[in-house]
């Protein structure tokens, strides 16, 4: 049995971190998938727009229904920055000997050697890549495996200025999404 750990900002989670998501573990046979947004990313000069509560909310939203998707709190329950090295270490105590996968954009990959103590997060978790036509692969001794995934091109900060001019983000984001962003009056 293996738990997929899928983080980032989610600035707000869309159609694309699902559909990787689901790949992923269709792919690797994982038994579930924890989206962990971030309280704030150390690698990223500016922090998420949306209050992490808000984000979370979008993500439950977003992940119910699908029995191998779930919410996990602990980065924006921790003081910030979110280190994954510190995430992987809390979910090991947690859920002792099951095994961690952590889930990589190809961006996000090639920032891994700039990591807090990358080689331990290698360690805590198996590494697997999200790869994309058009899109050159990561070659790192820390990734242990590419799972191939279809290019959608959708992004937050699309999502976020498109809210900003009052376009539809209509199909860019589960309408569960679309709705409570529109509720709360995110991304004005």
């Amino acid at each position: 049995m293996a738990t997929g750990i899928l983080g980032g900002s989610f600035d707000p989670v869309h159609h694309g971190h699902l559909i990787a998501a689901d790949r992923a573990a269709e792919a690797l046979g994982l038994s579930r998938v924890l989206f962990v947004p971030a309280l704030r990313q150390p690698l990223k000069l500016q922090g998420p727009v949306a209050p992490p509560e808000h984000r979370a909310a979008m993500l439950e939203l977003a992940t119910d229904g699908h029995d191998r998707f779930a919410l996990e709190r602990c980065e924006i329950e921790r003081p910030a920055p979110s280190y994954t090295v510190d995430t992987l270490r809390e979910l090991h105590r947690r859920l002792g000997e099951e095994r961690l996968v952590l889930i990589l954009g190809a961006d996000a990959a090639a920032e891994l050697p700039r990591w807090r103590a990358a080689d331990e997060v290698a360690r805590l978790a198996d590494i697997v890549v999200l790869t994309r036509p058009g899109v050159p692969e990561v070659t790192s001794a820390f990734v242990k495996r590419l799972v191939a995934t279809p290019a959608i091109e959708i992004s937050a900060s699309d999502i976020r200025s498109r809210c900003l001019t009052g376009k539809s983000i209509r199909y860019l984001v589960p309408d569960a999404v679309a709705a409570y962003i529109a509720r709360h009056k995110l991304y004005q």
